[in-house]
């Protein structure tokens, strides 16, 4: 049985122009100790995918479909069930530690509240324990540094910080939204680096939500590859980044800047992501898609399995693509 099991999960959002439909019929699988990445571009559905899973839509957001962890279901469940899982099971790193993190208190204080809250331990055992995950996660003079206030550290170190929270109840699931996007490619690096080894040393699951093909190449053993709030290809990484079926990838992958080319403008994807607040019939990446025909416009594709492990949405056959 996976650990985390997602079927057509959908989320919508009601507002003054209409419902937005942001998740579209998205089925995914998580085993203990796997890396899954999902990627995409901005808007393709890939936080308020992890947000439904957490249960944190904001509250003109409506989730529906299945999310069971280790066999439960806990989609629309009620706080008092998902708190303790949010605690102990399933935690989250967001885009923004600064905005994640309250800049009135600090650090220790912030760190010690989850240990006291969730795991019912003492102030002088939470603070203990608070020091020696900062340690874990590799801040320079966690000893003097623990009682700073968040603004005071710099964006790595902040991020580095909520990481080291999200760890602090040892979670089975580790989601990761963006948890480089502010960070210098340097300081990137630095905190991918950090989470490989935290996984290996904790054996948590890990979900990275990027939009950087090249994080997902270094870190995940899986990729989903979302847009439009949909599936458009899935595979194991190494497959796909040799050999990608679906045109939406390959632009993608068309997109990364390479070092053995000199010169020139960078790759891009033409046309502008698909208004959300339509109704899609057809594959939401058919407008700006090279192969796309009036079937594409008419029906969407069905995610089928082509090859074991594999599997993509898209009309044109693998020999029209070649």
């Amino acid at each position: 049985m996976a650990l985390l099991d997602v079927k057509d999960l959908g989320v919508s959002f009601t507002t003054n122009d209409g419902t937005v439909n942001a998740v579209n019929g998205v089925n995914l699988t998580l085993d203990r100790g796997e890396t899954l990445g999902i990627v995409g571009e901005s808007g393709s559905g890939k936080s308020q995918l992890a947000f439904a899973i957490m249960g944190l839509l904001a509250q003109n957001g409506t989730a529906r479909g299945s999310v069971k962890f280790d066999g439960r279901e806990i989609l629309n469940a009620p706080a008092a069930v998902l708190n303790p899982i949010r605690a102990n099971h399933i935690a989250m790193v967001f885009q923004d530690p600064m905005t994640s993190l309250n800049p009135y208190m600090r650090v220790s204080e912030q760190m010690a509240e989850v240990l006291v809250h969730h795991k019912g331990m003492s102030k002088s055992d939470a603070l203990a324990e608070s020091l020696r995950m900062l340690d874990a996660v590799k801040i320079p003079d966690a000893k003097g540094r623990i009682r700073l206030y968040p603004h005071e550290f710099s964006g790595g170190m902040r991020q580095r910080v909520m990481i080291a929270m999200s760890l602090l109840c040892r979670p089975d699931i580790l989601i990761a939204d963006e948890p480089t996007t502010a960070l210098d490619v340097t300081v990137q690096a630095q905190i991918m680096q950090l989470l490989v080894e935290l996984q290996r040393e904790f054996g948590m699951a890990t979900i990275l939500i990027t939009h950087d093909l090249g994080v997902i190449a270094g870190f995940c053993e899986r990729v989903m590859v979302l847009y439009g709030g949909r599936v458009m290809e899935a595979a194991p990484v190494h497959p796909l980044f040799a050999d990608p079926t679906h045109p939406y990838t390959r632009g993608l992958l068309r997109a990364i800047p390479r070092v053995d080319h000199e010169g020139g403008e960078l790759d891009s994807i033409p046309g502008s992501p698909p208004n959300m607040t339509r109704a899609q019939q057809g594959c939401p990446f058919a407008p700006r898609c090279d192969y796309a025909g009036d079937d594409c416009v008419q029906a969407l594709a069905p995610l089928t399995e082509f090859a074991p492990g594999r599997w993509r949405a898209c009309n044109r056959s693998l020999e029209e693509l070649a």
